[in-house]
């Protein structure tokens, strides 16, 4: 059995088996990401509820993991060499754990660069800008009169989901034929995007086709069934 004591973060999350990867994390759009990507690829692991809306992510033990305070991160006992490894930020983890396993990231050198290019378009693009537009359209930015700070994302919103689009077009997934790594980092943020931020109609989300049923089909597939409630709210 691998000995996990020296990682401080399971002394709060102790590992109930230490020989399976752990997972810290908790069902939001970068979240899901990893728990997507663990039950598409059947690795096996052990997920632990970080409770955000508590302010578990600045507690000392999650800090000394990720020093960044947010979800998800994971500590992978059978790591590089053989050795446990710790790992923060959502695109890296779907990077390494794609690599670890030869799964969900294309083989060849330049279509390999190529997915992950389309991650890194979710990490800098998808996620802060949709995340904005949540803040400004269902939380505390409703109440600011000046409406130039949500007009801003929300027309960012419509350039960036015109990118998706015109990547679609021709293709079922991100990548061709293929669902990759690319897929499962964006499917979460436009999902919330529509759902919990209610930002549909605001953002003309019905006058794209493409995006749309790539949306629809990424969610019928049973591991991202899984995934996106993992782990529990409760």
């Amino acid at each position: 059995m691998v000995d996990l004591s020296n990682f401080g973060i399971t002394k709060r999350w102790p590992a109930k088996n230490p020989d399976i990867l752990q997972l810290y994390s908790f069902p939001t759009p970068n979240g899901v990401k990893v728990s997507i990507m663990l039950e598409e690829i059947g690795l096996p692991y052990e997920a632990h509820s970080i409770k955000i809306g508590e302010d578990e992510t600045w507690t000392r033990e999650f800090l000394s993991l990720n020093p960044n305070g947010k979800i998800p991160a994971i500590l992978d006992p059978d790591g590089p060499g053989g050795e446990p490894l710790a790992l923060f930020e959502s695109g890296a983890i779907l990077q390494y754990l794609a690599e670890k396993t030869g799964k969900l990231l294309p083989s060849h050198p330049a279509k390999r660069m190529e997915a992950i290019q389309w991650v890194y378009f979710q990490m800098a693009g998808l996620g802060p800008i949709f995340g904005q537009l949540g803040f400004f359209h269902k939380f505390a930015g409703k109440d600011i009169e000046d409406k130039r700070p949500r007009d801003r994302y929300v027309n960012e919103t419509k350039r960036l989901l015109g990118v998706l689009e015109t990547r679609l077009t021709d293709r079922d997934w991100i990548m061709g034929d293929e669902f990759t790594i690319a897929d499962i980092a964006s499917l979460g943020w436009v999902r919330n995007l529509i759902g919990f931020y209610d930002a549909g109609d605001l953002v003309e989300f019905n006058k794209l086709v493409k995006v749309p049923a790539w949306l629809e089909q990424g969610l019928e597939r049973p591991a991202v069934q899984r995934g996106i409630n993992i782990p529990p709210r409760g």
